[in-house]
C-alpha cells in the first residue's frame, strides 16, 4: 500500500492511500480510520489492516469509489509531522570515499556499530518548492537517502525482531549547507544549523509488503531485511548520482537495534539511511577534485531542480528558491 499526505483548503494535513495516479482520502472510506499520518500510526495495526483492506478493495474494483488526481493535489511529506527524526550512516562507501578525500583514513569504529543523529524534526518538508537562506546557498548540497518510519512502540528492540517495527519506506533528501555545517562542527557538536532547516521526504509511504519482491540476501555477518532498490539523483535533468539500497553495510533493523537500545521508539519516529555512495557534492567534489585539481565543483543554485528516485519509492522533485532577504548569520560571526 502507498499511502501520501496532503493539505486540505483548511490548510490540515490528511492521509490518503494512492493507487496508480489517483489518491482516496482516508476521511471518505471510513470515518473510524484516522485521517493524519500521525494519528493512523498511533493507531497502530488495527487501522493499518483496515486502510489495506480499502487498498485491496480500490485496486479490484475502482469504480466503486471516488479518486483524485496525484498530480493535481497540495501533497507534502508522507510523513509531515514525525515524532523524532534520526539519520544514519549506513552506506560504507560514502563514509570512506569522503574520508578519502579529505586525506583521512577509514575509521575501524564504522564497521562496529551503526552510527545516527538526530534532526529536526519540526522542519520535515515534502515535494514541491522549498525557499532556502542565504547561508543555506552557501554550498548548499543534497543527500540522496532512504528512511523508514516506526509503526508500534518498542524499547531495547533486538535486530532479529526489529523489521518488524517497520511501518513503510520512503525517498528522503537530507540537505546540508556545507559551510556552515564544516564550520561548527569544528567543535565537536553538531551538526546544527548546517542541517537543521530542511530534511525532504516523499512522495509517498510504501509499507514493507509492497517491497518483499525486491528482498535481497543479506550481507555476512548482519542481520534483517535487505531490499534490491536502484537510487539515482538528477540536477536539472542531468544525472549526478546512482546506487543501490542494497549496498547498506548497516540494515535498518540493526539501526533500530542500536537507536532503541535503553529507550523507547514510537510510531512515526523517522530514521534515514545516510548517504548513498555518490549521493552528494561533497563526495563528488572531494572525487573529482582528488582525480582532477582543474575539476569544477558544484552545489545546488537557487531555481535548481533536484530529483531522486528509488525502485517501489516513486521519484521526489524539489525546486530550491533564494528567500527573498540579505540576512547572514555568517555575517554576524566575530572575526
Amino acid at each position: 500500500m502507498k499511502l501520501v499526505s496532503f493539505l486540505t483548503t483548511e490548510s490540515k494535513d490528511k492521509l490518503a492511500i494512492l493507487v496508480q495516479d489517483k489518491i482516496y482520502p482516508i476521511f471518505e472510506l471510513h470515518p473510524s480510520i484516522p485521517d493524519n499520518m500521525s494519528d493512523f500510526l498511533k493507531a497502530g495495526e488495527e487501522a493499518m489492516e483496515m486502510a489495506m483492506a480499502f487498498d485491496h478493495k480500490i485496486k479490484h474494483n475502482p469504480e466503486n469509489f471516488k479518486g483524485y488526481s496525484f498530480t493535481d493535489a497540495p501533497i507534502i511529506a508522507p510523513v509531515p509531522h514525525p515524532t523524532s527524526c534520526r539519520d544514519g550512516y549506513a552506506f560504507r562507501q560514502h563514509v570512506a570515499t569522503a574520508r578519502r578525500n579529505r586525506g583521512l583514513e577509514m575509521i575501524p569504529e564504522f564497521d562496529m556499530f551503526p552510527i545516527f543523529y538526530f534532526t529536526n524534526h519540526n522542519s520535515i518538508l515534502g515535494p514541491g518548492e522549498i525557499e532556502c537562506m542565504p547561508d543555506h546557498f552557501n554550498k548548499l548540497d543534497f543527500e540522496l537517502e532512504v528512511a523508514i518510519v516506526i509503526g508500534k512502540k518498542g524499547r531495547n528492540i533486538k535486530a532479529e525482531d526489529a523489521d518488524n517495527y517497520i511501518a513503510g519506506y520512503m525517498i528522503m533528501n537530507d540537505l546540508s549547507a556545507r559551510t556552515l555545517q564544516m564550520e561548527e562542527m569544528k567543535l565537536n557538536l553538531g551538526p546544527a544549523k548546517g542541517k537543521d532547516f530542511g530534511t525532504v521526504l516523499g512522495p509517498f509511504l510504501v509499507t514493507p509488503d509492497e517491497l518483499d519482491q525486491y528482498i535481497t540476501q543479506t550481507k555476512t555477518n548482519h542481520t534483517g531485511v535487505q531490499h534490491d532498490l536502484s537510487m539515482k539523483c538528477w540536477i536539472n535533468g542531468v544525472q549526478v548520482s546512482e546506487g543501490n539500497v542494497s549496498q547498506m553495510d548497516w540494515t535498518f533493523a540493526e539501526i533500530i537495534e542500536r537507536v532503541s537500545y535503553g529507550v523507547e521508539v514510537y510510531p512515526g519516529d523517522v530514521i534515514g539511511s545516510g548517504t548513498v555512495g555518490t549521493g552528494c557534492f561533497l563526495e563528488l567534489n572531494g572525487t573529482g577534485l582528488l582525480n582532477d585539481p582543474n575539476y569544477k565543483v558544484q552545489w545546488i543554485q537557487p531555481n535548481d531542480v533536484v530529483e531522486m528516485e528509488i525502485t517501489g519509492l516513486g521519484k521526489l522533485s524539489n525546486k530550491f528558491v533564494r528567500a527573498n532577504t540579505d540576512w547572514s548569520i555568517i555575517d554576524l560571526e566575530k572575526r
